[in-house]
């Protein structure tokens, strides 16, 4: 069962984040990704593929992105409520989470100010 919860958590917040990256390919990705001092010309082809299906996009990682986070939130209660002899979860599972979770408001963020 504890798997099943993981992959949902896993699979919103993964979601999210790729969701976002499709909709910050045209503007918000190519800034952020020059200003860490990484090449965009690859972005050059993958741009107009995503362009028409931005607003989707949007809505599909907004969505994941808050399914994500209300699993992290419920997955710290669990934690915190959990005896403190057994094992309730992994505590680098949480920070890769909110890691990604991170990750996929930026991208979000970015594709949002872009417009």
């Amino acid at each position: 069962m504890r798997s099943i919860q993981n992959w949902f958590s896993g699979l919103a917040t993964g979601g999210g984040v790729l969701a976002s990256f499709g909709a910050a390919t045209c503007c918000a990705l190519p800034l952020m990704l020059a200003s860490a001092g990484l090449g965009t010309a690859w972005l050059g082809s993958i741009a107009p593929i995503f362009a028409p299906y931005r607003t989707p996009l949007l809505v599909v990682a907004a969505v994941l992105l808050l399914a994500g986070a209300a699993r992290l939130v419920w997955q710290f209660r669990l934690a915190r409520t959990c005896p403190s002899d057994t094992a309730c979860g992994s505590p680098i599972f949480r920070a890769l989470t909110a890691f990604g979770l991170l990750i996929g408001t930026a991208l979000f963020a970015g594709a949002m100010i872009y417009v």
